[in-house]
């Protein structure tokens, strides 16, 4: 089925004619010689005077190349019949801590020291990419708490944005609570029983205006269930342990962790490596899917390609007609030169003509 997606764009056709009424007459900067005696010239030559302007037959082509602009402009698009598409899964958000702490760099990787944000993003990055089936989006928390991608099935995007973020972007406290009441607040509108939240910090809730646990008591009443994982090395494996704020993750409260985890029927779990933090996105992808309402979809073509390449082919046409303006094309355009003299001439040709016969 044919349609234009803007069809309100071909309302502006009249547009160059009502400029021309509008706009004043541009000047050519040349002198204009004003004739006093017009009618007596016009009855000598027979004929009146009129402006030079174009014919209907001169401005068609730039009305033509017009009007295939508007119709390239409107979108036209072929839509196909319409096909049944199965949306079944969950829709999850990731809360991904972008605090200071998350730069230190305690996390082993292909046996390479890494930060602990640099981990998440190759960890959780293919993670998010192998949801099929799932709307996913992503929350960067810090002294505040942002939706950096919206719940979508282009995880592809989702993952790039995972991938560009930085440390201190949202500042360098921690609110997890006000990440929680964001995600709340975009999850409370999807179906029942598939609101997944999987939050990631290496600290304790710090900023912000919520506090964590109400958060969760607000989560868990919108039936928002949520994973809470805890990231750093143990304190004993690196840094001096003792000394608060040598090694980040002596701040981690893994108290509240599992105490909001379990007010939502969620888990908690806690990665000291790399290898655990793949074993635990393994153990989230076990999560079972929840079936949602079927909807339709129609493959659209687009076609304004058409009328945008044969407004380009007129153009270049009218341009190459202006460049040679001696053509074999315009020369058969242009009228004999009998055709264009006064009525006088016509007849002193008639007669030379008969005389020449005789």
């Amino acid at each position: 089925m044919f349609e234009l997606a803007w069809p309100w764009m071909l309302l502006l056709a009249p547009l160059p004619w009502l400029l021309r009424l509008l706009l004043p007459a541009a000047d050519s900067g040349e002198p204009v010689l004003k004739v006093g005696f017009l009618p007596e010239l016009e009855a000598l030559a027979g004929r009146r005077a009129r402006l030079n302007l174009p014919t209907w037959r001169q401005q068609a082509p730039y009305v033509l190349i017009w009007l295939l602009l508007l119709i390239a402009a409107a979108r036209p698009q072929w839509l196909g019949e319409p096909v049944p598409v199965a949306a079944s899964g969950r829709d999850l958000l990731v809360a991904v801590d972008v605090s200071g702490s998350m730069d230190y760099p305690d996390m082993q990787w292909h046996g390479e020291d890494v930060s602990r944000l640099d981990l998440v993003k190759a960890l959780m990055g293919d993670f998010l990419k192998d949801r099929k089936g799932d709307r996913v989006g992503l929350i960067l928390f810090g002294s505040e708490a942002y939706l950096q991608a919206p719940l979508t099935f282009d995880r592809r995007t989702v993952r790039s944005f995972l991938d560009d973020a930085l440390i201190g972007i949202a500042g360098k406290n921690t609110a997890i609570g006000d990440a929680i009441g964001l995600a709340v607040k975009r999850l409370r509108e999807r179906p029942a029983n598939s609101r997944v939240l999987i939050l990631i910090t290496d600290g304790a809730n710090n900023g912000g205006q919520i506090h964590p646990l109400t958060a969760a008591r607000l989560a868990a009443q919108e039936g928002v269930r949520i994973y809470t994982i805890g990231i750093g090395a143990d304190p004993s494996a690196t840094g001096t342990p003792g000394l608060i704020g040598l090694n980040p993750s002596l701040d981690l409260d893994e108290a509240s962790l599992r105490e909001i985890a379990g007010i939502t029927q969620g888990s908690y779990f806690r990665a000291h490596s790399g290898a655990e933090l793949m074993n635990i996105g393994d153990t989230l992808d076990e999560l079972e899917p929840v079936t949602q309402q079927p909807t339709q979809a129609r493959a659209a073509t687009a076609l304004y390609a058409w009328p945008l390449a044969l407004a380009l082919l007129l153009s270049v046409l009218l341009v190459c007609a202006a460049l040679w303006p001696d053509n074999r094309l315009q020369r058969q355009w242009r009228k004999p030169r009998f055709l264009q003299s006064p009525p006088q001439w016509r007849q002193q040709l008639k007669r030379l003509r008969l005389g020449s016969r005789r």
